[in-house]
């Protein structure tokens, strides 16, 4: 897979990049506190990730003409514009990382290379609903994987468990919209719509509120 960036409508984007050694690249765009937060990361691998993912935010950002305005994590694992405008969800795997960006709404972002294993953990976070409807195909589940991902990173706060507090709707392999929601907490009170995309072994979702 190539590097994709794509203008989702005239206020969201999203951009995924192939994580790769990024020694000597300008990083000057780079906020203060998000330089500190580099200097701090020791592994060279979750560095490259690091990196890459806030280049895909910055090519989203520079589609829309936004000037980057540095991002930093909450106490939820949330990262948040330090300018206070936009909301911003990241994600990588193995070898890619992405991001999306929208100027009012919140998102969230997933991507998953595709592995059988994951049809062994199934009722770990699927509902009985859920594995009824999904059939037993490492695509399917993984799209379920993800979609729930995608709505957890999207409303932000830690405590819901995708198996007891996220439900999808019945969806084929082939859907490109799945639809979900959260219930038994406090952030029930809203229902999902999340673009699913195959790109080769790798499942992309991500939702806008």
């Amino acid at each position: 897979m190539q590097t994709k960036i794509e203008k989702i409508d005239t206020s969201s984007a999203l951009a995924i990049k192939i994580i790769e050694d990024r020694s000597g690249i300008d990083l000057d765009f780079l906020s203060f506190r998000e330089k500190l937060s580099l200097a701090n990361i020791s592994h060279e691998q979750k560095k490259q990730e690091w990196i890459t993912a806030r280049l895909a935010i910055k090519e989203a950002l520079d589609l829309m003409a936004i000037p980057y305005p540095g991002f930093f994590k909450d106490e939820h694992g949330k990262s948040h514009s330090m300018s206070g405008g936009g909301y911003v969800s990241l994600s990588h795997t193995m070898g890619l990382a992405g991001a999306i960006y929208h100027r009012d709404s919140p998102v969230g972002i997933d991507m998953d290379f595709v592995r059988e294993k994951i049809l062994r953990i199934g009722t770990r976070f699927l509902d009985p609903k859920e594995i009824d409807f999904l059939h037993h195909d490492p695509v399917h589940y993984t799209l379920a994987w993800s979609a729930k991902e995608s709505i957890f990173k999207c409303q932000g706060k830690r405590g819901v468990s995708f198996r007891d507090n996220i439900l999808l709707e019945p969806f084929t392999p082939t859907d490109t919209i799945i639809h979900g929601k959260i219930r038994g907490t406090d952030y029930a009170d809203h229902h999902y719509q999340i673009e699913a995309k195959i790109l080769g072994d790798v499942v992309l979702t991500y939702t806008i509120w």
